[in-house]
């Protein structure tokens, strides 16, 4: 069904726009307070089938990405797909659901899989900020670990 992609995509508008984003890094000495800021935009793309985020970072441990969201034609699903300034690539599988954003990666795509990756994000009621977290599963263990914290002000 057409409509179910046209629906997915018209709720991505939530993200459209500029962001600063603030990473909170366990036992990170170079920035203030263990944190590192960024900035990230939104924006469509060719004809609003597909969603953009660059995101730049001013610290040489964090790359620099770009990421494009797709929904697929049937079900409305997302995926969104991701390149950095490291040459990597990947792709997540996310969702956005009652304010509540997640990106989960746990099969191989262009890289092998060392460990499995999940982002979860929640909306502020005012759509302003996203509160997040990235957590990782080493090999095929169960476990998710903490990896960091990020925070997303919309700023325009």
């Amino acid at each position: 069904m057409a409509g179910n992609r046209a629906d997915a995509l018209a709720r991505l508008d939530v993200f459209v726009g500029e962001w600063v984003i603030e990473a909170r890094f366990p036992g990170d000495r170079q920035a203030p307070e263990g944190t590192s800021q960024g900035r990230s935009r939104f924006e469509w793309d060719l004809n609003r089938q597909f969603l953009l985020q660059r995101t730049e970072v001013p610290v040489p441990e964090a790359p620099d990405s770009l990421t494009i969201v797709s929904a697929d034609a049937q079900t409305g699903a997302y995926t969104q797909h991701y390149y950095d300034s490291r040459g990597v690539a990947r792709l997540y599988a996310m969702t956005l659901t009652d304010g509540v954003w997640t990106l989960t990666r746990e099969s191989p795509d262009f890289t092998p899989l060392e460990f499995a990756q999940r982002f979860t994000g929640t909306f502020s009621p005012d759509g302003n900020v996203i509160s997040g977290a990235w957590e990782s599963r080493p090999g095929r263990g169960r476990d998710w670990q903490h990896d960091f914290a990020l925070t997303y002000r919309r700023t325009g």
